[in-house]
């Protein structure tokens, strides 16, 4: 394919302007492939320059994190706030807490949360944020601190006409709900600013099994166009944590068999399938224990783990099941 010399002088600007952001310059050249024959096509949205605009963000918040740890030692981290655009409602995007947090990402995340946001039809623009804080291996009290701390620079920049932020990688109930305390207790106020608290603290019903829900739902419905369906395959689910605890979940509950699941230490294969039994010591291993998914093969022997490898490692064969008197292998492997 030729290079399109307005796309290419685009990207330049734009790598220009943000040096060393490869995450950030990869999903926008993504979407400016895409909207370049578009915009040849309409002249007007290269005068109004609304492409430069969409890619640059409405304001970055950085600002430092200092919390105690429980030995007593003064900790720092980093944190941000990439408001990228409001143009149809207030910012809207997860925070995330994991050491591999930089800019580059939260920018690419808050670029592509403005398209997806404006995809549900309803007024919300697009944003993100997160720390270089990596909650494993954190007490509760540890955890407690460094989410107020980051509140106190935080809620001047948030409001529930403002920013509304979320939860995302490592930002889990406890967290939200930390969060949410502290922005309470410095605002003065109860109002909607943060999305995925606990029912206690006004929640919504149905918030935590949402989004692994909605995973399986749209698998089902893709199936159901080719007049199939997601009941007896077999499903290899990456992760262990509320959106993978949740698609599992719904995969057992429309008759679907989950044999693998994963944490950033490697996966486990159940090839006697991980059923709704299995799932709840899932969810007190990773949701009130905060383990390791290895610690499923203590419980579960005939699974085996795989250190340090995706999913994706096994075999596609070993994961099929031949059930009794079924004549042939399923023509078809659900991945989510």
């Amino acid at each position: 394919m030729a290079e399109d010399p307005d796309l290419e002088a685009f990207m330049h600007g734009l790598k220009k302007r943000n040096p060393h952001e490869t995450e950030f310059q990869q999903a926008v050249r993504e979407v400016a492939e895409s909207l370049m024959p578009f915009i040849h096509e309409h002249s007007e949205y290269r005068t109004a320059q609304i492409l430069e605009r969409m890619t640059e963000p409405d304001r970055v918040i950085i600002f430092r994190v200092t919390w105690e740890d429980d030995q007593g030692n003064i900790r720092i981290n980093r944190a941000w706030r990439v408001q990228f655009n409001n143009s149809i409602g207030p910012y809207k995007g997860g925070m995330r807490f994991h050491p591999t947090v930089t800019l580059s990402v939260l920018k690419f995340l808050g670029f592509e949360q403005t398209f997806k946001n404006s995809l549900t039809g309803l007024p919300m623009g697009g944003g993100k944020g997160g720390a270089n804080f990596n909650p494993k291996g954190k007490s509760d009290r540890e955890v407690m601190r460094f989410c107020q701390s980051l509140m106190i620079e935080l809620h001047h920049h948030i409001g529930e006409d403002t920013d509304i932020p979320a939860g995302d990688i490592g930002v889990s109930a406890r967290e939200i709900s930390f969060l949410f305390g502290q922005y309470k207790r410095l605002s003065n106020s109860f109002v909607g600013t943060i999305t995925g608290k606990g029912l206690a603290l006004g929640g919504s019903l149905v918030r935590t099994e949402a989004t692994g829900y909605g995973c399986i739902y749209f698998c089902e419905n893709m199936f159901n166009h080719i007049w199939e369906s997601i009941e007896g395959k077999t499903v290899a689910v990456s992760g262990a944590g509320n959106v993978a605890i949740y698609a599992v979940e719904k995969a057992t509950k429309l008759g679907a068999r989950v044999v693998t699941m994963s944490d950033s230490s490697g996966f486990i294969h159940a090839p006697d399938r991980i059923d709704a039994e299995k799932l709840n010591c899932v969810k007190d291993l990773k949701e009130v224990r905060r383990g390791r998914i290895q610690e499923y093969v203590q419980q579960f022997p005939k699974s085996t783990f795989h250190d340090a490898e995706r999913p994706w490692a096994v075999p596609w064969m070993s994961l099929y099941h031949v059930p009794h008197k079924t004549k042939s292998i399923p023509s078809k492997l659900a991945r989510c």
